[in-house]
C-alpha cells in the first residue's frame, strides 16, 4: 500500500532579508532532493539567484513555471510571485520583504485549493512586517487555520523525530495564557493531538503527556487552582473516552528528568512552556507541524535569524527536515485513510448447498 510516487512539495520563500533563501538553496543543492520529491518553490528568481551569488553557493538551475500544473517532476521548480523589483537587504525588515513573503504564501494558499501539490514547506516571516488588510495574524499556524482549514482547528506541533510538543495556547500574550485555558479547550487539543498521532504518525495506543500551568503543578491548590479545576477534568474527560493521557506534569522536571521521552506526545499549556525546553533540545534539526487541517505544512523551528543573514553559515538541517517529514506524513496520512475507506471485505458460503461465496462489505 506504500505510496511510491513522488510528492509534490511547495515551498514559499519567507522573509527575503532573512536565511530563508540560504537554508532553501542548500537544500535544494542536494541532487537527491529531486529523487524523493518535486520541489515547487513560491518565490523569486532574481532573488534566488542573489542570495546565491551573495552566498558564493552551488548553481540550482531552476525550472521557471507559469503554474504549479506545469511542474516537472525530475527538477526543481520556480514560480516568480513578484512582479516588480525588490531590494534585498539582508538582515534588515522591510516593506518589502513583507509585501513579497505574503505574495508568496498567497499563492500557495491558492495552488493547494486547485489540487496543485501536495504538502506545504514554509521558510520563516517576519510576524510584523507581513501584516497587511489581507494577513492579520499572529503567524503561519492561524493565517492556514483561516485560508485552508475548513473548519477545522489547527493544532501547533514542535517535533524531533519521536519528540513532539504541541500547545494549548500559541502565540498570545503571556497575561492572556490563564484565561485562554479551559477544560473544553485543553479537551479539544487531546482530541486533536491523539487523532493527529494515530493518522499522520502511525502510532495506534498514542500516550500523551499534559503540563501543569502553574509551578509545581499548582501544589495542591496553594500555587493555583487552574490544575484541579481544569486541566485534571479535561485529563479525566479525555481518558474515559479513551485517550492515553496522563499528568498535569510540572515542566521543570519533567523536561529535566527526561520524561518527555516516556510519551508520544507533549501538550504544553502556552508557547514557551513547551517550546523553551524544545529549542533547548532540538533545536537544530526541528521543525513545526501545523496539525490538524487539511493541507499539510511543516516549517524549520527557527526564525529569520536576521543576525546572520548573508553570512553562509546558516544550518539547512531543520529545513531538510521539514522537508522530509511533510512527505512522510503525506503517506502516513494517505495509507490511513486508504485503510479505514477500503476496508476487507468478508466472504461467506451460501448455506443452500452449492457453496457459491457471497461478498459483503464489512461494517
Amino acid at each position: 500500500m506504500e505510496d511510491n510516487r513522488k510528492i509534490r512539495v511547495a515551498i514559499t520563500q519567507g522573509d527575503i532579508n532573512g536565511i530563508g533563501y540560504e537554508v532553501i538553496l542548500k537544500t535544494l543543492s542536494d541532487p537527491r532532493i529531486t529523487e524523493i520529491c518535486t520541489p515547487i518553490v513560491y518565490g523569486s528568481n532574481k532573488i534566488a539567484n542573489f542570495h546565491r551569488k551573495s552566498l558564493e553557493l552551488p548553481q540550482i538551475t531552476f525550472n521557471v513555471i507559469e503554474s504549479a500544473a506545469d511542474a516537472d517532476a525530475d527538477k526543481i521548480n520556480l514560480i516568480n510571485c513578484n512582479d516588480e523589483e525588490i531590494k534585498v537587504e539582508l538582515g534588515v525588515s522591510t516593506e518589502s520583504a513583507g509585501i513579497a513573503s505574503l505574495k508568496s504564501l498567497q499563492r500557495a494558499v491558492e495552488d493547494y485549493e486547485q489540487g496543485l501539490y501536495d504538502v506545504l514547506v514554509t521558510a520563516p516571516i517576519n510576524k510584523h512586517n507581513i501584516q497587511s488588510d489581507d494577513f492579520h495574524f499572529p503567524g503561519h499556524t492561524e493565517f492556514l487555520e483561516k485560508s485552508l482549514g475548513r473548519g477545522k482547528k489547527s493544532l501547533m506541533i514542535l517535533m524531533q523525530d519521536n519528540f513532539r510538543v504541541a500547545l494549548v495556547t500559541g502565540h498570545i500574550p503571556v497575561s492572556q495564557v490563564p484565561s485562554a485555558i479551559t477544560t473544553e479547550g485543553i479537551s479539544s487539543k487531546l482530541r486533536i493531538l491523539n487523532q493527529v498521532l494515530k493518522q499522520d504518525f502511525d502510532i495506534q495506543r498514542p500516550r500523551i503527556a499534559v503540563l501543569s500551568l502553574n509551578p509545581h503543578a499548582g501544589d495542591d491548590g496553594l500555587l493555583g487552582a487552574e490544575e484541579i479545576e481544569i486541566i485534571t477534568p479535561a485529563i479525566a474527560e479525555m481518558s474515559e473516552k479513551g485517550v492515553l493521557c496522563f499528568g498535569p506534569y510540572a515542566a521543570d522536571g519533567f523536561f529535566g528528568s527526561g520524561n518527555y521521552k516516556r510519551f508520544d506526545a507533549v501538550l504544553a499549556m502556552y508557547h514557551d512552556q513547551g517550546l523553551a525546553p524544545f529549542k533547548s533540545i532540538a533545536m537544530d534539526a526541528g521543525i513545526n507541524f501545523t496539525a490538524g487541517l487539511p493541507v499539510i505544512r511543516t516549517s524549520p523551528a527557527h526564525g529569520t535569524a536576521y543576525d546572520i543573514a548573508g553570512k553562509n553559515i546558516a544550518s539547512e538541517d531543520s529545513f531538510r527536515q521539514a522537508i522530509y517529514t511533510a512527505i512522510d506524513i503525506f503517506r502516513s496520512r494517505s495509507n490511513y485513510y486508504e485503510m479505514r475507506n477500503n476496508p476487507l471485505r468478508k466472504q461467506y458460503f451460501d448455506k443452500s448447498g452449492d457453496n457459491e461465496k457471497l461478498d459483503l462489505t464489512a461494517e
